[in-house]
């Protein structure tokens, strides 16, 4: 699937309920090439940095989930927005801003460390339903990128689900910057195949079901390889203003 059907188009809101329909529409196109299963993908759109005009307008078009990643933005959005998407955090989470994490968003993707789980666990309410959790797999071993180690992911895997007011749910990955889209697969697949490891060597993670893998310049190596969730800044809403102010 060529990379040049992934478009990055001009930021307006008359332009992104269009560029909510194609990507829809490619995503659906590319499940059915790589037969994969009839499961729905989830489009999650990243709003770091968006005026709020521009994420009422991917809500209109049926966006439903909102990746932030950086929690007081992501916090003067949720005061300013009159709708109820499900927010989903996917930046660092610092020790510091566990407990507000824990209470505004429904998932976090960015999980890499079993001191950091423990205190979402414990910011979590109760009453509240489970905080879904991605570890973050660095699948590349990167020296600069965050993620646990792939060797070291089913000792944290079986550490989170030991806790409670967690979901974990699966991994999530940033693999190295790839323009092949065989290369771009290689890192997907290594994912999926990590998931399926950890599902057959721990009864307790038989149940993870997400791949959050894929942005706009590698989504459909990753919705071949079997990603369940793709984070999509540029193609829904195109180059992110870095003057912004909410």
């Amino acid at each position: 699937m060529p990379l040049s059907r992934v478009r990055s188009p001009v930021s307006t809101v008359d332009s992104i309920a269009k560029n909510i329909c194609e990507i829809k529409a490619l995503l659906e196109e590319i499940r059915i090439n790589s037969h994969q299963s009839a499961n729905d993908i989830k489009l999650l759109a990243v709003s770091k940095g968006q005026p709020i005009e521009n994420m009422l307008a991917a809500w209109q078009a049926g966006i439903k989930c909102f990746g932030e990643n950086y929690l007081q933005e992501a916090m003067d959005k949720m005061r300013m927005l009159d709708i109820d998407p499900e927010w989903h955090f996917i930046g660092p989470v610092q020790a510091n801003k566990t407990r507000d994490i824990a209470a505004h968003f429904s998932w976090v993707h960015t999980v890499e460390r079993i001191r950091i789980a423990s205190r979402l666990s414990a910011g979590r309410a109760d009453n509240a339903a489970p905080l879904n959790i991605c570890i973050q797999v660095n699948i590349d071993r990167e020296p600069s990128k965050s993620g646990v180690d792939p060797d070291q992911t089913l000792e944290l895997a079986n550490a989170i689900v030991a806790l409670p007011n967690l979901r974990l749910r699966g991994l999530m990955v940033l693999p190295k910057p790839q323009t092949d889209f065989n290369r771009q697969r290689d890192a997907f697949r290594r994912t999926a195949q990590l998931l399926d490891d950890l599902k057959n060597n721990s009864p307790q993670l038989r149940s993870l079901d997400t791949l959050s893998m894929g942005m706009s310049r590698d989504m459909p190596a990753a919705v071949t390889e079997g990603a369940t969730i793709v984070r999509v800044g540029a193609g829904i809403f195109g180059p992110r203003d870095q003057t912004l102010t909410i």
